[in-house]
């Protein structure tokens, strides 16, 4: 029995491990039908949504070296959050599912070594997606070049409405 939980506990690790971020959510109240749908919306945002005993996961968070403090968010019923890539579609997804289903509530997690209550996991999930990041991002660097532009051609627009307002007025 002893080398069955290790295993566990292994592939726990190796899930932490391939994952920058951690989130811990309480399950409570869930039914099989809503487990299923939360885990296709995490998959779609590449996240893994895994339920596991609270001391395999302790082992496994301290076998990773995390925070002493995640230990606060393992009590009850708790499912983890691991992915590979974007930790805020994830919190998105876990946010959005709650509101629809009032369930499954986030307890806080562990991102880049860095612990995170709630809240902050709740910021995360109300930051826009990484492509409107990226197009904010793109826009303010392209804006001092069009505004460089802009007043290089004024002074070109200003002769010619003047040119051609003296034209209209030798005409009139």
């Amino acid at each position: 029995m002893k080398e069955v939980k290790q295993v566990i506990i292994d592939q726990i690790l190796d899930c932490i491990n391939a994952s920058p971020f951690l989130l811990v959510a309480d399950y409570s109240g869930m039914t099989v039908p809503q487990f299923e749908e939360l885990r296709k919306r995490l998959k779609e945002t590449g996240a893994k949504f895994q339920v596991a005993k609270n001391s395999f996961v302790k082992r496994a968070a301290n076998s990773a070296e995390y925070p002493e403090g995640i230990g606060e968010f393992l009590t009850g019923q708790t499912a983890v959050v691991t992915g590979e890539t974007d930790v805020c579609a994830a919190a998105k997804a876990l946010k959005t599912f709650n509101k629809e289903f009032g369930c499954p509530a986030t307890r806080g997690g562990v991102l880049d070594g860095e612990l995170l209550e709630e809240d902050k996991v709740s910021a995360l999930a109300d930051l826009p997606s990484r492509e409107v990041l990226l197009a904010q991002f793109l826009g303010v660097l392209n804006q001092p070049a069009t505004m460089l532009a802009t007043v290089l051609d004024q002074p070109g627009v200003s002769l010619a409405r003047v040119l051609q307002a003296k034209v209209d007025q030798e005409e009139s």
